[in-house]
């Protein structure tokens, strides 16, 4: 290539890219909506700057195309995307208030099917009458017991409006159990007061958990804060735990939000229901007790701390059951068979302050009460009483990984005398508490009957009071009793997403035992119940709450206390229990 010619080539390349670029511009230019395409092919082009007034605006007069969508809750079915499966509680299911069943109302069905089966032995006195084992004379019997238990548990739920801002408009539910026992005992008359009915017992009922209707009476914020309405069979718990009252009564609740949801409040009055002897459900049969409970409490959100929240709790219970009432077994639970054996009416107030959260690293739940009133008829004395009485709870714990650390603390306040004109034994309302193992403990799954000292339990079963109730579900509460203190260390190790294994190990003592020493007419008896120890298994198969299988073993060693009442026997449960819900 000559010189001359290697000089031109660069301007010629030029020349042809600044007329193709121009060439682009014309094209754009040119077109406009419904103008054809310039014939040929036109290689790609690299991009040139474009002046937006040269580009169209789309005219008034265009057609637009639209697709009518039935509403937001069918839009991915719409596309094709999902189709419905009515079984399927995990996808779109009208059954599970996935759309609306019609307008704006919503269905939402649940059935959950609930299995127990637990031996266990438990102190158990020889029948005053008879017993089914020749030569025993003491006052021990055989101990040994096993219980299977299935609950059915069917829900309904039907409401209108959107719960995902708001809460709904009007809610109507209704739970009912239909529940089926069975109990085969060592000893006679363990079961029933008529020797004559055996060693075993097999019952059934049909308890009605929830029945009512929600009223949302309105909106005072643009965040949807919120006043409510409620009226009929619904559950309660007074604070986070459960360990002054958790029920499903009868009542009217008051209840809502301020603040973007920072405050939520409830003030409610209830009145108990009578429960069925041998399942623990609400006994629609029965009329309603004359025991009412008032309620006023609440709570503050991300206080004192990011992540703590804190509760104030007003509870007062007026109690007028002045009528004596025995259980479908055949066994006087008002009053408790104790001490004078006469009726009792009482006026008490619960003060407390509960927190739960976390601060940092370290989690913490904690509960305080302080109860005072009057009762009409100690124990021991038939005389009119002041109740003051104080109780305690905290739990400590920390994360490290995929292992929890635990520490409990918890004291019941105890009456030292009983024969003055005080009740200072702290008892709750109603409790089922989420502590220090809960009912994977034994102390606090078993009733440890106080045998020798009246038809009255130490602790009721699910809780954690030394009370001496006659029932914790049929009687009253007794301000009366012996206290109680606990020390506990517990791990939860989740091994698996779908598996956890928890330990627990708890130290119990009374915290006076004047009270047994007066009803069981024995001398000095020593404070130490002894140490609970449990192990447990939760298995969640498909990691959510449809299959949940739940197996623990625990033990309880005798401190010298217990040993001093019924013997030095480990005492020991097993626990094997599967839900499967819908």
């Amino acid at each position: 290539m000559s010189a001359t010619a290697s000089k031109a080539l660069p301007c010629l390349l030029l020349a042809l890219l600044i007329s193709g670029t121009a060439f682009s511009a014309d094209v754009i230019k040119r077109q406009r909506p419904g103008d054809e395409a310039p014939a040929g092919d036109i290689p790609p082009q690299a991009p040139a700057p474009i002046d937006k007034d040269a580009i169209p605006r789309p005219a008034r007069d265009l057609p637009r195309e639209s697709i009518g969508i039935p509403d937001r809750w069918r839009l991915i079915e719409t596309l094709g995307v999902v189709k419905e499966n009515r079984l399927d509680p995990y996808n779109q299911n009208t059954l599970k208030a996935d759309r609306p069943l019609h307008d704006d109302w919503f269905l939402n069905l649940a059935l959950i099917s609930d299995t127990v089966l637990e031996p266990r032995n438990v102190p158990t006195p020889v029948g005053p009458q008879t017993t089914g084992s020749a030569g025993q004379l003491d006052v021990l019997g055989s101990d040994e017991q096993t219980i299977f238990v299935e609950n059915l548990i069917m829900s309904v739920v039907y409401y209108k409006g959107d719960t995902i801002f708001r809460p709904p408009d009007y809610e109507y539910r209704f739970t009912a159990v239909a529940n089926y026992n069975r109990v085969d005992a060592d000893e006679l008359r363990a079961l029933r007061i008529d020797p004559d009915d055996g060693k075993t017992r097999t019952d059934s009922h049909l308890g009605v958990q929830d029945l009512y209707f929600d009223k949302h009476l309105r909106n005072v914020s643009d965040r949807y804060d919120f006043d409510s309405l409620r009226i009929g069979i619904q559950p309660i718990t007074a604070d986070f735990r459960g360990f002054l009252f958790i029920d499903n009564p009868f009542g009217v609740r008051l209840f809502g939000t301020r603040d973007n949801n920072i405050y939520q409040y409830n003030l409610a009055w209830f009145r108990r229901m009578e429960k069925d002897t041998n399942s623990g459900l609400n006994d629609l049969g029965q009329s309603l007790r004359e025991d009412d409970v008032f309620l006023a409490n609440l709570y503050r959100q991300d206080y004192p701390s990011l992540g703590f929240n804190s509760q104030l709790v007003f509870l007062y219970n007026r109690n007028r059951e002045d009528e004596f009432e025995f259980d479908r077994n055949g066994f006087l639970v008002r009053p408790a068979s104790i001490g004078f054996e006469k009726l009792n009416e009482y006026d008490v107030t619960y003060l407390g302050y509960n927190g739960d959260g976390h601060f940092g690293r370290h989690n913490i739940s904690l509960s305080t009460y302080y109860a005072f009133g009057q009762e009409e008829r100690a124990l021991f004395t038939d005389l009119e009483t002041d109740i003051s009485a104080v109780f305690a709870a905290l739990e400590y714990s920390r994360d490290y990984d995929w292992m929890r650390a635990r520490i409990s603390l918890l004291y019941g306040s105890g009456d030292e005398d009983p024969f003055d004109d005080k009740s200072t034994g702290f008892d709750a309302v109603f409790e089922n508490p989420l502590f220090a193992g809960a009912d994977t403990s034994y102390w606090i799954r078993q009733p440890v009957p106080n045998i020798g000292g009246g038809g009255v339990a130490l602790s009721g079963r699910n809780g954690i009071l030394n009370s001496l109730r006659s029932s914790k579900e049929q009687g009253q509460s007794n301000f009366t009793n012996p206290g109680i203190r606990l020390l506990g260390f517990g791990m939860d190790f989740d091994l698996l997403p779908e598996w956890r294994v928890s330990f627990n190990l708890n130290h119990l003592w009374f915290d006076t035992t004047e009270v047994l020493e007066t009803a069981r007419n024995q001398g000095s008896i020593d404070n130490d119940i002894g140490w609970d120890v449990s192990v447990a298994s939760i298995y969640r198969p498909y990691m959510s709450q449809n299959v949940i299988f739940r197996a623990s073993v625990a033990a309880l060693v005798p401190g010298d206390g217990f040993e001093q009442m019924f013997g030095d026997d480990t005492q020991y449960t097993i626990l094997a229990n599967l839900v499967l819900a819908y």
